[in-house]
């Protein structure tokens, strides 16, 4: 794609937006792809995104979003043409706090822990959390309908916003940052461009949702025989009340991190072959020790429980969750085979834990680490090389190993992709496993809302040929 219109470009644009093409922008954290940019754009407003789209719109030419570069699926690269890459970071304003409201309201490039902490200063809770949160900004968060630790209890991405403000494909501004609860005035654009992947439109400020902190929070470390029994221990907690956080570790997860030695202090001598990390958040007269106390009684007495740790102090409460948040370090270090995001009807959970690790081991020699949110029925299911064995090994292997998995979830009536997105890694898969229905009407809308297809093209929907 010729690039005459680099000049033309840079007319439009305020000072300091036009940035340094780099490795900061056209790579990912996994390394599957390199992508490429005719231009690499930082505005520092909403009219100026809106700008740079009309600009794109008027010569066809190809836009990528880019909020923090921490997708997991190639949605913000783009190897094979020569965009313009639109990056967020510069729009980084907490626009406003409304605590009698529980809203804030953020631009699209900030950094999740800090609207963390402005929700903090107002003494109030933004749940959105995952590994990422240091880098991750809330542009792409809500372009991927980024999910995490606690959904048990507050919910997916699209869950916390009210209302969202974004430049449309055309160049139009929507202006959608309302803080309404209730607002039944036609079709919902904000759900549609929450988790689109920056391919109806860029997501420019949204308006969240906040929550009262909790006054007191307890976490608890618990062992269980098997992926069923910590269902059942689940409907126990539950029960309970108060729970953030349910989340299931393989012993392979605790073995890897041994294995490469990242800094954490583990819970246990040995890694028992399946734990669940248990996170509550409770009122000013709850006490999380002793409801966590009481459920490893009643998980005991009842064969649920066979060992655990409750933490007694905030400082033995991060050192339980730096186990959980470590994992994905230690997978990196070992070099996986395939990485899986899936979600499963919570009652398939154990069966397909059995069944899908039966029909791998069949056909390959490997390890796999299995962990995640059992609360809401997503794992990372993620396999390893043998011991000994090098990921090169299974190179010719790896399409293979995937669709095992794949057809193993959908036997289940679950979902190949849980909270990381399609991006570009799985838009075979979506063409494979998607509801017929569902592929024509989302077809429909891409070509409806951005007929030049300009957004994110090959991101989600594969790109018609040119």
């Amino acid at each position: 794609m010729t690039t005459d219109w680099l000049k033309d470009l840079t007319t439009i644009l305020s000072d300091g937006a036009l940035r340094e093409v780099g490795d900061t922008y056209l790579t990912e954290p996994r390394g599957m792809w390199r992508g490429s940019a005719a231009a690499v754009v930082a505005p520092s407003d909403t009219e100026e995104v809106a700008r740079v789209i009309r600009f794109a719109a008027s010569r066809g030419i190809p836009v990528v979003p880019w909020s923090g570069g921490t997708g997991l699926v190639g949605g913000q690269t783009m190897p094979d043409a020569m965009p313009i890459l639109l990056s967020t970071e510069r729009m980084n304003r907490i626009r406003e706090v409304y605590p009698s409201e529980n809203v804030l309201v953020a631009e699209a490039g900030c950094i999740l822990t800090d609207v963390h902490g402005a929700a903090a200063d107002a003494d109030r809770l933004f749940p959105l959390s995952l590994a990422s949160e240091g880098t991750a900004r809330i542009g792409g968060l809500l372009a991927t309908n980024a999910g995490g630790v606690q959904v048990l209890r507050y919910g997916n991405a699209r869950d916390l916003v009210l209302g969202i403000e974004a430049v449309l494909p055309s160049g139009e501004i929507l202006r959608g940052l309302r803080r309404l609860r209730k607002d039944n005035t036609g079709y919902d654009l904000r759900n549609l461009l929450i988790g689109a992947e920056g391919t109806l439109g860029v997501i420019t400020a949204a308006a969240l949702r906040l929550f009262p902190r909790p006054a007191h929070e307890g976490t608890a470390v618990l062992v269980v025989e098997s992926p069923a029994k910590a269902l059942d221990l689940l409907g126990r907690a539950l029960k309970l009340g108060g729970v953030t956080a349910f989340e299931l570790m393989a012993g392979q997860g605790m073995q890897f991190l041994q294995e490469t030695g990242v800094p954490v202090r583990l819970p246990f001598p040995e890694a028992p072959e399946w734990s669940v990390l248990i996170d509550l958040g409770l009122g000013p007269e709850d006490d999380p020790i002793e409801r966590l106390e009481r459920l490893f009684v009643e998980g005991h007495e009842t064969g649920l429980v066979s060992d655990g740790v409750i933490a007694s102090s905030e400082a033995q409460r991060r050192d339980l969750w730096a186990v959980r948040e470590t994992i994905p370090e230690a997978n990196k270090r070992i070099g996986a085979i395939a990485s899986n995001d899936i979600s499963l009807p919570l009652s398939a959970v154990p069966d397909f834990i059995d069944g899908c690790g039966a029909r791998l081991r069949q056909a390959a020699d490997l390890r796999i680490n299995c962990f995640g949110h059992l609360g809401d029925g997503n794992l990372h299911y993620n396999l390893f090389p043998a011991e000994g064995r090098s990921r090169a090994d299974y190179t010719d292997r790896v399409a293979e190993l995937r669709e095992i998995v794949a057809h193993e979830v959908a036997a289940r009536d679950g979902s190949f992709s849980a909270e990381h997105g399609v991006g570009r890694l799985k838009v075979a898969e979506l063409e494979r496993y998607g509801d017929p229905a569902k592929m024509q009407a989302m077809r429909a809308i891409k070509a409806a809302l951005d007929p030049a297809g300009i957004m994110n093209p090959g991101a989600v929907l594969r790109a018609p040929s040119r």
